[in-house]
């Protein structure tokens, strides 16, 4: 199983419900890809991304479809 981790800087102004939508549309978007994939989303002192399970490939796919993710947040998310 591949586990992916998104740390996002708690100093960053997120709105409410941000991180969990943020979750919700990574899991869909990297399952799409990566089908034994398991994606969570936290708030903590940096910001950072863990990939455990992939290979330096699968990463770079992965940076990409977040990128993606969080670019069109718009569209995902509602508040």
């Amino acid at each position: 199983m591949l586990h992916v981790e998104v740390i996002i800087d708690k100093k960053k102004k997120l709105p409410e419900g941000a991180a969990s939508a943020l979750a919700v549309e990574l899991n869909k978007r990297l399952q799409r890809k990566f089908p034994d994939v398991e994606a969570t989303v936290r708030l903590a002192g940096t910001g950072g991304l863990s990939v455990r399970g992939g290979t330096d490939d699968d990463k770079a796919a992965i940076e990409e479809i977040l990128q993606e993710t969080w670019e069109s947040a718009e569209d995902w998310f509602q508040q």
